[in-house]
């Protein structure tokens, strides 16, 4: 099968941030390396990443969140593909502060592909664990609101309605929840992606596989241990290239061998390793 396109999506720490202004050309040139035709970035807290993703990869335009929050989601898209990007305020879940999602609508071919990037509530405490839970669930829920416009699109032009090509990623910060001080309630970060499979069986989707077994790495020396908080959900119908077996490839720190060279390409770029993956044309 043919490439349709390929999307990269990246959580870099307090990117732009002043402690970190040092990394922004290292993490730019990163992005670019990956030649995507989509990407988002998350966690951008400064105007500074404008100039070099632009000088970096002049194939794309931006656009960024804007709000409230402190830290903003970034995406680019090739000039070459039509794209329409909304910013999606309900999954804010009434939260001023948090991010709100990216929806990127690109058209490929006469097909149209949704794209939702998402940057979830972090912490293991019954509020984060809340939150999460809340924007999870409208993520699903939005592949109704897909539908249902799929359907009035093809009554009003008297076609058969087609599975509609969601996807929805990022850093969904699947850490479970800590309820603190009944244990007894404690969900770990396996039972909270558990969950994010069973709903994918009501929505007809599913969590695609990574060929890492954990995304994010705080480093050897860091009393937080490697987890698995980035994730890509795709509808059931979807195809794409395989990665050792796997749908997404993980780039970054994951792809270097021994405990220092993680550490070092840990402190040069993000605690976050880089998902990419490449949807197939269905014909």
């Amino acid at each position: 099968m043919a490439k349709a396109f390929s999307v990269a999506s990246w959580n870099v720490e307090h990117f732009g941030d002043s402690k970190n202004i040092h990394k922004i050309n290292d993490c730019v040139q990163f992005m670019a390396d990956q030649n995507p035709d989509i990407f988002a970035v998350y966690e951008v807290k400064s105007s500074r990443v404008f100039r070099p993703f632009m000088e970096a990869m002049p194939d794309h335009q931006f656009f960024i969140t804007e709000g409230a929050q402190t830290q903003e989601i970034m995406v680019g898209v090739k000039k070459s593909m039509q794209a329409y990007i909304t910013q999606k305020v309900q999954f804010k879940s009434g939260q001023a502060a948090l991010r709100p999602g990216v929806l990127v609508t690109v058209s490929v071919d006469g097909e149209y592909y949704p794209l939702l990037f998402l940057h979830l509530k972090s912490m293991n405490d019954p509020k984060g664990f809340g939150l999460r839970n809340d924007m999870i669930t409208r993520a699903f829920d939005f592949r109704v609101v897909l539908n249902k416009a799929a359907k009035a699109t093809a009554n009003a032009t008297g076609t058969t309605p087609k599975p509609v090509n969601y996807i929805f990623m990022g850093d969904l910060n699947t850490m479970g929840l800590n309820y603190y001080p009944r244990d007894v309630y404690d969900i770990s970060s396996e039972g909270e992606i558990a969950e994010l499979h069973r709903k994918c069986r009501y929505r007809d989707m599913r969590v695609l596989t990574k060929n890492h077994p954990f995304s994010y790495n705080n480093g050897s020396g860091s009393s937080i241990p490697k987890s698995n908080l980035d994730h890509v959900v795709a509808a059931d119908h979807l195809q794409f290239k395989q990665f050792s077996g796997a749908d997404v490839d993980m780039r970054g720190w994951n792809k270097e061998t021994g405990i220092q060279a993680q550490d070092d390409w840990v402190g040069k770029f993000s605690d976050h390793g880089l998902l990419y993956f490449e949807v197939q044309k269905s014909n």
